[in-house]
This record gives C-alpha cells, structure tokens and sequence, in this order.
C-alpha cells in the first residue's frame, strides 16, 4: 500500500488525495505530509505538529467512521506563510466526540481530539459541501523549539520529570 488510489491533487501550495479505510492509511497520510512540507521552504517547521494531528484524524475516519465498505478517506493539506490547514474527509455523517478529560492513565484511547484541541491554533468539523460525510479540519502554526513548552508545540503536553518545577 505505497501509493494513493487516484492521482493527487496539487495546487500551489495545496495538496490532496484519496487514501483506503485502512489501518496502514495514518501512517501513509503522515508520509504525504512530510513529503508536502518538505517541498516548501520552513514547511518542516509544521511537521511535528501537523504529523501527530494528521494521524490522529486519519486513525479517527478509519477506525471510527461507520461507512459502507469501500468508502474513501480524503486528506488536504494547505500552506499559506505560517499557517497550515489540514482536512481530513470522510462520509460518515456522525461528528466526532471527545473522550472525556482527561483520559484515564491506562486508556488505550480517548485523546486524540483533546491532542487536536490543545495543540492546533483551531478546529472543527463541517458537513461537506456536495458531497456525503464531513470534514474535520486543524490549523497550526508553526511548533517552537523541541522542548520549548510553547503552545502548539508536543512538548506543552509532556509532563514535567520529577524533581523539576
């Protein structure tokens, strides 16, 4: 499974394209990002970020969207100075709910939109136009240095090591 199912979309400064239901199709999207970024000067200032929460959409349409067999994801990435826009589409009508906060410490799941919430700058979930399902979108910004604890970034989310303030 290297390749999407039709031939992507690309407009200067966005891309998209259709992916399987499939649980190999979170890590491919997050391979389409990086290759998107990649071929933008600074694009690789919104990877970190933009990867995690790709995924964590991705892995929510697949795992979680209630479709008929053969239904398509849609991913769409767009750049614009220091803003990243990602979709991800699928055609279930059933918005997304987030897992109660916080998740319980040994809970396998539940905390991928409070991820979402936390480290975008924005999002949300639209019915798509024309068409049958939604969307669920994320904006962000660029992530501040490794370890800088800024907003946007992972690290704001990674508990302090013992000993320190």
């Amino acid at each position: 499974m290297a390749e999407t199912l039709d031939r992507p979309t690309t407009v200067e400064g966005e891309y998209s394209c259709w992916l399987p239901r499939h649980r190999r199709s979170p890590g491919l999207a997050r391979l389409l990002l990086r290759t998107f970024l990649g071929g933008h000067p600074g694009g690789e200032r919104f990877a970190e970020v933009g990867e995690l929460l790709l995924s964590e959409l991705v892995t929510n349409a697949v795992e979680h969207a209630r479709v008929p067999a053969g239904r398509l994801v849609k991913v769409r990435f767009a750049l614009e100075a220091d803003r990243l826009r990602v979709e991800v589409h699928d055609a279930s009508p059933q918005r997304p709910v987030p897992g109660p906060a916080p998740a319980r410490p040994e809970a396998e799941a539940g905390r991928g939109l409070m991820l979402v919430r936390e480290l975008s700058d924005g999002w949300g979930c639209c019915p798509r136009a024309g068409g049958v399902g939604k969307y669920v979108w994320f904006e962000c910004t660029p992530a501040g240095p490794a370890g800088a604890g800024t907003p946007g970034s992972v690290a704001a989310l990674t508990p302090a090591g013992p000993g320190t303030a």
